[in-house]
């Protein structure tokens, strides 16, 4: 088969790039190892400025008919209680959308899909899984599981961590593995009756065992940390769980869980996102830990600016190196920024020093009184920084 654009992944960030390319006039398939999409919730906060990107896709609408629109997220401490809270309104003047959008990405994949498949020429294959990417000739070639094979103009690879397409490449995939592993606990508890003036998304300093508590439609997740010692099968058994959970909360009975989840956590970044006709983006470029949720918000958004710079090669718009000069930038999006955000929240929710801790909430409390720091906080929180930069003053 020969087709445009092959697309290596059928998550959030392979269905955006398909999208894009596809409402640029392009045919485009895309290849899911997967029978069907993940119904794995993973992911679940939308910054700002994705849901800039998501609108001028035309599927916003529908992800906030299944999400929760939270404009306000909460810094708290384990013993102390609230450090601060912000309002993510004060950012009315530098988005449409001054609110995040919480929605597990399940739900955002199959409005993707839709969408995709109502333009000619875009198909998604389901369980292809990719084995070996191939270049020559100016085209390239995959191979999958099944024994076919698909030969495009361009690849994009956006197959997630242990990406084959990146590997194809033989591009290094360079960075950290964090000591210790997070465990994932989602409950159908309401844990704003059980934590009362808790907002929809909670930081939870301690220098023993941080939290995150975030909501969902469906249920509340959280996020704990794991000894590093312990093996898994301990940090998942029943038992265990619920002994974290009562830590969160005693509810004298156990809590209602849905599922539970260990995994290990890295920050990596791809020593290019470039080779040849080969593309990568989201996990497949970089992996994040997901203290503050970039991961798939800077997944969705090199799906949409890599997308739209292959659309413009492909008509002759622009040449390779204004691709090149896109691709780069994503890149040092992922090192500079969200790399150094994500990492500077872990070491602030596991601060072992007590003056250090005092310090940061009192930062933070002040932080908070004042719009003018706020704003700048959460445009570099909220992502807007990592796109557009605030213009100086004057």
């Amino acid at each position: 088969m020969t087709n445009e654009i092959l697309v290596v992944g059928a998550g959030p960030v392979g269905l955006t790039t398909a999208l894009v390319l596809a409402r640029s006039g392009h045919a485009v398939t895309v290849l899911e190892a997967g029978e069907s999409l993940s119904s794995e919730s993973r992911a679940s906060t939308y910054h700002p400025p994705t849901l800039e990107m998501l609108a001028e896709l035309g599927v916003l609408d529908e992800l906030i008919e299944r999400g929760i629109v939270s404009q306000a997220f909460q810094y708290r401490d384990r013993e102390s209680g609230p450090v601060a809270e912000l309002d993510l309104g004060i950012l009315s003047e530098d988005t449409p959308y001054p609110f995040r959008v919480q929605c597990e990405q399940s739900k955002l994949t199959p409005i993707l899909l839709d969408r995709l498949l109502r333009h000619d020429g875009c198909v998604v294959e389901f369980g292809e899984a990719a084995t070996s990417v191939e270049q020559a000739d100016d085209r390239v070639t995959v191979t999958t599981a099944s024994g076919r094979s698909w030969s495009a103009d361009w690849v994009v690879g956006a197959d997630g961590a242990s990406s084959v397409v990146r590997k194809s490449t033989g591009a290094a995939f360079e960075g950290i593995t964090y000591p210790e592993r997070f465990l994932v606990a989602s409950t159908t508890e309401d844990l704003a009756s059980v934590l009362p003036g808790i907002a929809d998304v909670n930081y939870v300093f301690d220098p023993h065992e941080w939290l995150v508590l975030l909501k969902t439609p469906e249920h509340w997740r959280i996020l704990f940390p794991t000894d590093p010692n312990s093996p898994a099968e301990v940090e998942v058994d029943a038992e265990r769980v619920q002994e974290r959970l009562r830590g969160v909360a005693d509810l004298g009975r156990p809590w209602q869980l849905l599922h539970a989840s260990l995994y290990h956590v890295h920050q990596r970044v791809a020593e290019r996102f470039r080779t040849g006709r080969v593309l990568l983006v989201g996990d497949a470029a970089h992996v994040n830990n997901p203290l503050g949720g970039m991961g798939m918000n800077s997944g969705i958004h090199d799906a949409v600016l890599t997308a739209r710079a292959l659309a413009d090669v492909l008509t002759g718009e622009a040449d390779l190196a204004a691709l090149d000069t896109v691709v780069e930038g994503r890149r040092d999006v992922a090192l500079s920024y969200v790399r150094t955000v994500t990492h500077d929240n872990w070491k602030q929710l596991r601060e072992q020093d007590p003056a250090a801790r005092a310090a940061h909430h009192a930062e933070l409390r002040a932080l908070a009184a004042d719009p003018a720091a706020s704003r700048a906080y959460l445009r570099r929180t909220s992502m807007i920084d990592s796109l557009r930069p605030l213009e100086p003053a004057g």
